[in-house]
This record gives C-alpha cells, structure tokens and sequence, in this order.
C-alpha cells in the first residue's frame, strides 16, 4: 500500500512543479490591462529562449521570434501567480485573446513552473513532460518568457508561445 501513496504524492507534486496550457484551455475571462508593461529581459530568460530554439533547432524546426507583447502577457501572468503564491494558468483564455487580437496570432500555447533555479532545470522539466515537450515542439512562429522569483528566491516561469 505505501508505494502506490507514494506514487501518487510525488505525481501531485510534479502537476505542482511545472504546467503547460493550450489555446483549448481555460474559458474565463480576465480583463488586461490597458498599460502593457515590458520589463527588462533577464539572463535566465534569454537562456531559456536560446536552450529551446537550440532544442528546436536540434529537431530541425525553425528557431522562435521574441515579440515585447507576448514578453508583457508573460510577465503579467507571472507576476500574477506571484501574488497568488500558485502555479497556474489563470485566465489562460485572456492572455490567448489579447495576444490574437494584438498579433494576428492563430494558435497559442503556454508553459508555466515553479521552483526551478536555472534555466536548464525548467527546460529539462518541460522537456521531460510530454505536452510541455509538444509545445515546445508545437507549430509557433514567436514566444517569450518572463522568470520572476517571489520574496523568499523561488522562481516562477511563464513560457508562451504563439503562431502568427
């Protein structure tokens, strides 16, 4: 009996650590705000864009754009989680919403986590799951990150991607 209990608490503590969402997912609405607020790009982040495009570039895809306004949706989210204290893709459908009005975009995907502190420990953990690893994978033109860490040093991360 403790190895299936076992089982099951360490497959809830990865749902916890690392999430990703499709443009199918989450139907609420959450207004954006008017002021888009872009903040400066960190050095875990350009890492984590140049570890995926190489990923992708390894598969022979084609390496991802970076575009500010998925770079704010991203950053806004994550700041968002922050203030929750909760991993999640609250509001998904929004974000999916004001990106395809502003970008023209036709599909939009994203990945979140929590916890990891490098870049290549976030991209592993996506790499590692089968639907974070098709999105990474997915049909996209562009996508941005934003990595913010909460009081107490845990990052947080919001990865979206968006086909134009």
């Amino acid at each position: 009996m403790k190895l299936p209990t076992s089982l099951m608490y360490i497959a809830c503590v990865a749902m916890l650590f690392f999430s990703c969402s499709q443009d199918t997912l989450d139907e609420d609405v959450f207004p954006n705000s008017v002021e888009i607020i872009v903040p400066e790009t960190k050095s875990i982040e350009l890492e984590i864009l140049e570890l995926i495009n190489s990923y992708r570039g390894d598969l022979g895809l084609t390496a991802l754009g970076n575009l500010k306004i998925i770079k704010s949706q991203a950053y806004s989210h994550t700041d968002y989680m922050i203030e929750q204290e909760n991993m999640s893709h609250d509001y998904f459908f929004a974000r999916k919403s004001f990106l395809q009005s502003k970008t023209g975009a036709s599909r939009v995907a994203e990945n979140v986590a929590f916890g990891f502190s490098t870049a290549q420990a976030v991209v592993s953990a996506w790499l590692d799951s089968e639907d974070h690893r098709n999105t990474i994978e997915g049909d996209f033109t562009d996508f941005d990150i934003s990595a913010e860490q909460n009081e107490f040093g845990f990052w947080y991360y919001t990865n979206i991607f968006i086909k134009k």
